[in-house]
């Protein structure tokens, strides 16, 4: 496709004060993993680099995060420094020295999972800004000198996928009825039930049923709604009962699911995108709206072309309240959720065009601006109108790349031409509140999306924002022989300087999960022969306490699932695997379900 004179290879952005609004797939697999019962080896340190982006893709180049190769650039606006001399934000960060396959944060390239991992000191946010590198299957997230692989997909450091074992529950005949989207059938028997010990968490595994492709499918989205726990994968939209983990109904759609959004609606619907056609030259635009409570199918409709030089090769979907706003790839409609009305078109504002909208509590919408100031503005809109209530416009050369919350505003802004990066607090008329510090610890995240050309601005676990404090853990450090271990470090929004800090435990690592009362719920990783645990870290990142302990049988299943997709809900934990591929069998594991 030829390109408009006015349309950017890459959209950029950064921070600057508001303004009053104007009017206006997937790659090849990593490494398989060392097979279960055997410690994970310890991956090779990879070179210093600086905490940042993406690098520009050896084949399909472009799109949202995938800047060249890193480059040593010295301060922002000044002379360059010394290698790994940090400075405020807006200064640049020494790069990274070598070039790793590409791909967005948390991304694989096209084709396939993969992880890894890495350590080193490093600096971080005010006056430390960095880069985000990914590599092939696995987003790179650098601090400073530091380097994490925040995985999306792959398990080259955990067991080999398992295949579930026989066990003594019932399991369904092939005349067995399955419900598919029109509200009958009794889906099949419960999920492989897993053996627990006294004191330890029930917990359940459903298995792989779909007869997959060549390229396998990325499992999507995980919502709960009432009973049901609901993810979608390759064609298939499936519930199960989140305590025996039956199958309540099972939804199929005529073509692959290229996009879901990240939340439900309070009611417990979502509308999917799926692919038009089977073909590699087909367009992520057809929408299904679906009632999560039932598997019943709502309207259906297409999202549209848009303008010229516009694209929905990919689609990204976010809904706030009764309304889902679906963003190509130079502009975006909106649908009110309960009857597919259309609601607004967002189009260019000038000379700036949507790049992406971010859902939630609130509506959030980013133009990318990058053929004229060479910038981002960043709006809270209305979401029946589109109308923007403010605007936040970024320095030139730096872009919005993640909302991490819309309720308190919490973004990442990263230049790609400086290799910098950095995390900060909004006001609610726009302003900013504060920039975090992090001082010389590398952070992990954990952040999804898979086509080049998307930013997933919501689309982060590991991230936890309140009223005034934002949550994230620290990259784990150790060997996988004696255990690698992290922090949770809490910051407080209004002054962008860490609150407190806390331990899981020694040699176990913890990624944040949600807020509880005055406490921190938190997802304790599991090593190779150890299992996982959800804990609570009370007022001031006190000792943790246990929620639920996952049972040892579980241990080696839920190893290789910890780079995949994870939700908390009303008390019970769901992991999926990132990716199923072709070679899996039709009882590999899919997710893990934990719970009293």
């Amino acid at each position: 496709m030829n390109q408009p004179p006015d349309q950017p290879p890459q959209p950029q952005g950064g921070f600057g004060a508001p303004q009053d609004p104007q009017q206006g797939t997937p790659a090849a697999p990593g490494t398989p993993p060392p097979p279960p019962g055997q410690p994970p080896a310890q991956p090779p340190a990879p070179p210093q680099p600086g905490y940042g982006y993406p690098q520009t893709p050896p084949q399909g180049g472009g799109g949202y995060g995938q800047p060249g190769p890193y480059n040593q650039p010295g301060p922002y606006g000044q002379q360059p420094g010394p290698y790994n001399q940090p400075g405020p934000y807006g200064q640049q960060q020494p790069g990274y020295g070598q070039t790793p396959p590409p791909q967005f944060p948390g991304a694989p390239a096209p084709g396939g999972p993969g992880d890894g991992g890495g350590s080193g000191p490093g600096k971080f946010f005010k006056g430390k800004p960095g880069m985000i590198i990914a590599a092939a299957v696995a987003g790179l997230l650098v601090i400073g000198g530091g380097v994490y692989l925040a995985v999306s997909g792959g398990d080259d450091d955990k067991p080999k996928k398992p295949v579930a074992e026989k066990s003594n529950d019932p399991k369904p005949g092939k005349s067995d009825p399955v419900d598919e989207g029109d509200g009958s059938g009794g889906g099949r028997e419960g999920g492989d039930s897993l053996d627990s010990k006294p004191g330890e968490a029930k917990a359940w595994m459903a298995t792989n049923k779909m007869d997959l492709p060549g390229n396998g499918a990325e499992l999507k989205d995980i919502w709960v709604v009432g009973d049901n726990v609901v993810q979608a994968a390759y064609k298939e939209v499936t519930a199960w009962d989140v305590k025996t983990g039956k199958e309540k109904w099972k939804v199929e759609l005529p073509y692959e699911v290229c996009a879901t959004p990240r939340n439900a609606t309070d009611d417990g619907k979502v509308v999917i995108a799926h692919k038009d056609k089977a073909s590699s030259k087909a367009e992520c635009s057809e929408l299904q709206m679906i009632d999560l409570k039932t598997g019943k199918k709502g309207w259906k409709k297409g999202v549209g072309e848009g303008g010229l030089f516009d694209s929905t090769i990919t689609l990204e979907l976010s809904i706030t309240g009764d309304t889902v706003a679906a963003a190509r790839s130079q502009s975006g409609s909106a649908f009110r959720m309960s009857d597919g009305k259309k609601l607004f078109e967002a189009e260019k504002d000038g000379k700036c065009f949507p790049a992406a909208f971010a859902g939630g509590e609130r509506m959030m919408q980013v133009d990318s601006c990058s053929t004229s100031t060479e910038n981002d503005n960043l709006k809270l809109i209305d979401p029946k109108t589109g109308k923007a209530k403010w605007k936040f416009a970024t320095k030139k050369g730096w872009e919005v790349s993640k909302v991490y919350s819309t309720n308190p505003i919490v973004i990442s802004v990263t230049n790609r031409d400086e290799k910098t990066w950095s995390i900060m607090a909004l006001t609610d008329s726009g302003k900013v509140r504060s920039q975090l510090d992090g001082g010389k610890d590398s952070f992990r995240q954990q952040c999804g999306g898979l086509a080049v050309f998307e930013r997933q601005l919501n689309g982060c676990d590991g991230m936890v924002a309140d009223g005034d404090s934002f949550y994230m853990a620290t990259e784990p450090e150790g060997s996988a022989s004696s255990g690698r271990s992290n922090e949770i470090v809490a910051f407080d929004l209004d002054t962008g300087k860490p609150k407190w800090r806390a331990k899981a435990g020694e040699g176990r690592s913890a990624l944040p999960l949600e807020r509880e009362g005055t406490g921190l719920l938190a997802y304790v990783d599991p090593t190779y022969d150890k299992p996982g645990a959800i804990v609570k870290f009370g007022p001031g990142g006190s000792k943790p306490t246990t929620v639920l302990k996952h049972p040892e049988s579980a241990a080696s299943i839920e190893n290789s699932m910890t780079s995949g997709k994870l939700k908390y809900a009303d008390g019970r934990f769901f992991l999926t695997t990132s990716r199923l591929m072709k070679g899996d069998t039709k009882d590999a594991a899919r997710m893990l379900a934990f719970g009293k």
